[in-house]
């Protein structure tokens, strides 16, 4: 499982690189890493200060854990390994069960405020807010493999391996949150 996550480094230099014991690298990984992980933990979770604390504790297990890795760890699957379990765990626990229980509905605004072009802008709000609506619908397992495979960009296998399933059943997932956000789509117009 190890190897094949080993794979997803976003930088190849990154594999090269030293331990992060100096300051300068970390700070190098967090600049590098930092909007993705956020934008992870975002589209799993649903709300945003939640979000970036679960961030902001990625970035501490990175910075206590740097010293005791090899350097030639993919830094990058790492911490979107992390940055998943973490957000699993927040899930898990009572208060979050009980806060999702209480229907606050969140809208993403602005979760790719840095890459949208004018024409994403032109789309309006109206289906931006259904599309995002109709996501949160989703099991979280169907979002969570919707987030990695298509969001990040994940292969099939290493989705499994993250997240303890089988390709097939990853598929399966996949599958059934793209028909649902489809259909929601469709039925808008």
């Amino acid at each position: 499982m190890a190897n094949s996550l080993s794979s997803l480094a976003d930088n190849a230099d990154e594999l090269a690189s030293p331990a992060l014991n100096d300051g300068a690298h970390y700070d190098e990984l967090y600049r590098l890493h930092h909007a993705r992980v956020l934008r992870l933990c975002r589209l799993m979770l649903t709300d945003p200060h939640e979000a970036e604390d679960v961030a902001q504790e990625v970035f501490l297990k990175l910075f206590q854990t740097s010293r005791l890795k090899d350097p030639a760890v993919a830094w990058g699957a790492w911490l979107t390994r992390v940055a998943v379990n973490a957000c699993h765990d927040l899930r898990r626990s009572g208060w979050w069960k009980w806060w999702r229980d209480q229907h606050v509905d969140f809208i993403e605004g602005d979760i790719h405020a840095a890459t949208r072009t004018p024409e994403d802008e032109t789309a309006g709000n109206e289906t931006r807010t259904l599309v995002w609506r109709s996501f949160r619908q989703l099991p979280a397992r169907q979002q969570e493999v919707f987030v990695l495979r298509h969001i990040e960009g994940w292969p099939t296998n290493d989705v499994a391996d993250l997240l303890g399933l089988t390709p097939g059943t990853v598929k399966r997932h996949l599958y059934r949150a793209v028909h649902r956000l489809r259909s929601a789509l469709r039925d808008q117009r």
